[in-house]
């Protein structure tokens, strides 16, 4: 997998072979950061279940102030920091622990943009969402992208808008605003 953008265009992103690990495809990944072009620089962000960390290094490739990547499969942890010291990323942290466990701690820590592209079978996308509501974690007029299964059935906060949505036959991805 290619870095498509930014001062980090074309390096490749090791991946490995995971039954858990589902990489956000290129053309989703494309789109999702052409939604984001003026709002990503300088902007701390929190990718929630990193995988193959794509979403993190594409955000720091443009010009993205921080990220930090939570992981909580050891193997596939290891594999993002592996990426991230081969390409001499410093502006990343990246957590082996299980996400809501993880959410359900930290406090006083807000985001200007999150991603959420929890695995699809696991029904933990509604309880993620709950806990950056309750904790507050993301910035007013923050960024939050969800990418899941096109058929779920997810409840959001009302105080998140709509900014852009697209669907593939079978991935419904989203990009929504935090007022």
């Amino acid at each position: 997998m290619r870095i498509i953008s930014g001062i980090l265009k074309g390096n490749i992103i090791n991946t490995i072979n995971h039954k858990n690990l589902r990489p956000t495809k290129n053309q989703i990944r494309e789109t999702l950061f052409h939604w984001l072009e003026n709002k990503i620089q300088e902007k701390n962000c929190l990718d929630c279940f990193a995988g193959s960390g794509a979403l993190g290094i594409e955000a720091i490739s443009r010009h993205a102030k921080h990220v930090t990547l939570i992981e909580k499969n050891k193997k596939i942890f290891h594999n993002i920091k592996n990426n991230i010291q081969r390409l001499n990323i410093q502006n990343i942290t990246i957590i082996n622990i299980d996400t809501l466990h993880w959410l359900k701690k930290i406090s006083k820590i807000q985001y200007d943009i999150i991603f959420l592209d929890p695995p699809y079978y696991k029904n933990i996308l509604q309880k993620t969402i709950f806990l950056i509501k309750k904790n507050k974690i993301i910035k007013k007029n923050g960024y939050i992208y969800i990418e899941t299964f096109r058929y779920n059935e997810i409840q959001y906060p009302k105080n998140w808008i709509v900014k852009k949505k697209k669907n593939t036959k079978k991935i419904c991805y989203v990009l929504y605003s935090s007022c």
